[in-house]
């Protein structure tokens, strides 16, 4: 079910650097090399592919720029800020080698 405008601003709250652009959540990523930035969307694969949920992702040289939406909800749902939440672990963690 497509979440409200008031609680979208809520659990974006809970997700530092997201930005909330029309029916998308959005992050870019920082790594100190590409192998590194290549690494991490092999791991988001492996997170979206696990919950059948997949994000727009751009590589650009050391930075990843994720995209959650959710098309067939016509905007942004719990899978979405789940699944973010899941990458920020993944992120914090570092271990995406």
């Amino acid at each position: 079910m497509r979440l409200p405008h008031d609680e979208i601003e809520r659990r974006l709250a809970g997700l530092p650097g997201w930005q909330h652009e029309d029916q998308f959540i959005r992050k870019r990523f920082g790594f100190s090399s590409f192998a590194d930035a290549v690494s991490f969307v092999n791991r988001v694969a492996e997170i979206a592919e696990r919950r059948n949920h997949h994000p727009f992702i751009s590589i650009d040289y050391k930075y990843v720029t994720l995209r959650f939406t959710t098309w067939h909800a016509g905007g942004l749902t719990s899978e979405d800020f789940d699944e973010a939440e899941e990458i920020e672990r993944l992120y914090a963690s570092k271990e995406t080698t």
